[in-house]
């Protein structure tokens, strides 16, 4: 029995991917960051704007991004699934029950807003509400949350070059965050937006 699987693209193409477009829309949003850099009173270097993009992001890339944050690995193939389950209606009523943790989000972000105007992340609002302890006990749920998910996505794209070309599992996983990691690095959340 043979190891070889066949691929529907060759192996080059798949590093051709990861690394050529990845350092593609890297390249992009860097010389974005550079433009609005230069052109516009919004500067990356400065704190406020990197990490909140200066609180002047528009609903419009908001809801962009949270479309795209919500479109991963694991929503793509549960919806795939349930529509070849249930037919038409099937990732119309997955997507439907995921919106309300969305409008539920949008009313407390609005209070949020309202109580604490100057606040950042919600690891801000915990410690002064809840003390060192409560925000000790989020700041590891949130970290551990991210290292989670970051993992999932970046396992769910390797997986996916992997089975379309024959590319390394592990080099995958390497290579991926590696063009999205330079363009944060410079741009901050507004080129983490714009990306999106």
């Amino acid at each position: 029995m043979s190891d070889h699987t066949s691929t529907v693209l060759p192996q080059g193409a798949g590093y051709g991917v990861v690394v050529g477009i990845g350092f593609f829309f890297s390249g992009l949003m860097m010389c974005l960051t550079f433009v609005q850099k230069r052109y516009t009173a919004f500067s990356p270097s400065n704190a406020e704007e990197f990490t909140s993009a200066s609180r002047s992001v528009k609903p419009g890339l908001i809801a962009s991004g949270i479309v795209s944050a919500w479109t991963w690995a694991a929503t793509l193939l549960q919806s795939s699934a349930v529509a070849y389950r249930y037919g038409i209606s099937g990732p119309y009523w997955y997507a439907a029950g995921a919106t309300v943790q969305v409008l539920l989000f949008a009313q407390l972000a609005a209070k949020l807003k309202l109580n604490a105007p100057n606040a950042h992340t919600f690891l801000e609002i915990i410690d002064v509400r809840f003390g060192k302890v409560g925000h000790g006990v989020f700041l590891f749920f949130g970290l551990a949350t991210n290292i989670l998910v970051s993992s999932m996505l970046t396992l769910g794209g390797s997986a996916t070059v992997t089975d379309l070309t024959g590319m390394n599992t592990i080099a995958a996983c390497f290579l991926i965050p590696i063009g999205v990691s330079f363009y944060v690095v410079v741009g901050g959340m507004r080129a983490t937006l714009l990306c999106d």
